[in-house]
């Protein structure tokens, strides 16, 4: 089974480096394609893959064809490499192009469109994935396993993929912010910036780990660490008082609604 990744920016990087690491598919079954030379070599350098310039030459004998190009020259470069071999599965991470685009391009639907985000990079990306109108149920597995090679992966109907956008797609930026913010209150009453921005870091990343280790849920877990009239609770109080949860759903919102537009061509 021969596998194209049209594009060799980071995200194809992280999943090829999966698909390699895992020995899901000979590394000789694998190859990339990017038109800037600088692109090309990091991926092979990184991954071990062959990289072109051109895959006008490899379309003919590929099986699986994973988009990772920018939205905006999707559509060229997908009609440069027509026609598909017939049965081609076409799998994209390409933002905010709906199915129904893929397919009226591709003239298959046997598509399957994924909304990845960046943490994919270092094997703990979330990602869903919504099949097309003629994608299998052994394309849906395929696409399972390859996205669940870094990290965790859902399959949803497309109409949830925006919703998705907005939480997880979205999502690091915001736990980025989060941390920027944190680390600033820490300067703000004394640590240093290095200290600080240290012991953010690992704050976050340790409680990320509790959750994931189904120590509690996170309605139990803050509990356990706030005793009434304590520290925790006072900062609590503050984050109350700020409606902190309402920021982050009307955060989540507008991504999602962004999403929609972007879809849209807006």
């Amino acid at each position: 089974m021969k596998l194209l990744f049209l594009g060799a920016g980071k995200m194809a990087t992280a999943l090829a480096t999966a698909v390699v690491r895992s020995n899901l598919l000979p590394l000789e079954d694998i190859t990339a394609s990017d038109i800037l030379p600088q692109a090309r070599e990091a991926f092979t350098k990184a991954t071990g893959v062959r990289c072109v310039a051109n895959a006008a030459e490899q379309i003919a004998q590929t099986d699986i064809l994973l988009l990772a190009v920018k939205p905006q020259v999707a559509e060229a470069a997908v009609k440069a490499l027509l026609p598909l071999k017939p049965g081609t599965l076409v799998i994209s991470i390409c933002a905010g192009i709906p199915i129904a685009k893929l397919q009226g391009w591709l003239g298959t639907g046997r598509v399957i469109r994924v909304m990845p985000n960046t943490p994919l990079m270092v094997g703990k990306g979330a990602s869903c994935f919504a099949p097309g109108p003629e994608a299998t149920t052994e394309d849906c597995t395929f696409a399972q396993t390859l996205l669940g090679k870094a990290g965790i992966a859902h399959q949803v109907t497309e109409d949830l993929l925006d919703a998705v956008t907005g939480l997880s797609g979205s999502g690091p930026a915001y736990v980025f912010e989060l941390a920027k913010a944190m680390a600033l209150a820490g300067e703000a009453v004394g640590l240093s910036p290095e200290i600080s921005l240290d012991l953010t870091i690992q704050t976050i990343a340790g409680a990320a780990e509790m959750l994931a280790r189904k120590v509690g849920s996170p309605d139990e877990l803050r509990d356990a660490v706030t005793s009434p009239h304590g520290t925790t609770a006072a900062g609590l109080d503050v984050m109350k008082a700020a409606n902190f949860r309402k920021v982050i759903a009307n955060t989540v919102i507008a991504a999602r609604d962004r999403s929609i537009e972007l879809g849209k061509g807006k």
